[in-house]
């Protein structure tokens, strides 16, 4: 895991959720914008579990792998779930769950940074 790189990611993230929230404020259906953040989200998530799957293999192994490596799977299955559920729900509720989502990361990613740290 890299520190920085999951950093990144949370914050990511959170701006996803304030984005999704002023457009859910606003009645408006999920845009181009919201796609195109959950994709470079995704891309983020992608390229942290290489890296974590690389230190897997490498022989760094956390004290949970297991929930480690469940952690890690959610966080790459959320993001395309959120973008087709909030693409197919036009009213204000799609980029709700968008938010939703991006926080359910955010909290992730922090808590495979603890698992990974063995500080939890």
């Amino acid at each position: 895991m890299i520190g920085p790189l999951a950093t990144g990611v949370i914050v990511l993230s959170l701006v996803i959720v304030a984005i999704s929230l002023v457009v859910a404020v606003r009645n408006k259906p999920m845009g181009t914008v919201l796609l195109v953040t959950l994709g470079v989200l995704e891309a983020g998530l992608l390229v942290q579990a290489g890296f974590a799957i690389a230190g897997l293999v490498r022989g760094e192994r956390p004290e949970e792998t297991a929930t480690f490596i469940g952690y890690l799977a959610g966080t790459l299955v959320i993001p395309p779930v959120a973008a087709f559920w909030g693409l197919g729900e036009r009213t204000r509720w799609g980029p709700a769950v968008i938010a939703v989502a991006a926080f359910t990361i955010c909290v992730m990613v922090g808590r495979l940074l603890q698992i990974w740290q063995g500080t939890a």
